[in-house]
């Protein structure tokens, strides 16, 4: 048998024996917040932000609007400009 395929043969017999373990040790980050809750738990957390803190300044729609058309423009007038300048 090709070493290649003891090789997939052994890592699918791994992963089996892996899966079917009865108790999976949790990682390291689950243990590490798994003690530090113990003696300090975390608060509840809603699950949406409220609005007023969401941002501390926020732009109205219409600055944004101008931004965007803007640099359309501009991109617009520059091609113009390469294309008028390029030799035929």
């Amino acid at each position: 048998m090709p070493e290649h395929e003891q090789d997939d043969q052994q890592r699918e017999f791994d992963l089996r024996w892996a899966d079917g373990a009865e108790h999976k040790e949790p990682s390291a980050r689950a243990r590490m917040l798994a003690a530090r809750w113990k003696h300090n738990p975390p608060g509840p957390v809603p699950f949406r932000a409220d609005p007023e803190h969401v941002g501390s300044r926020r732009r109205s729609s219409w600055i944004s609007t101008v931004v965007v058309l803007g640099s359309v423009a501009a991109v617009i007038v520059l091609l113009g400009y390469i294309n008028f300048r390029a030799p035929y």
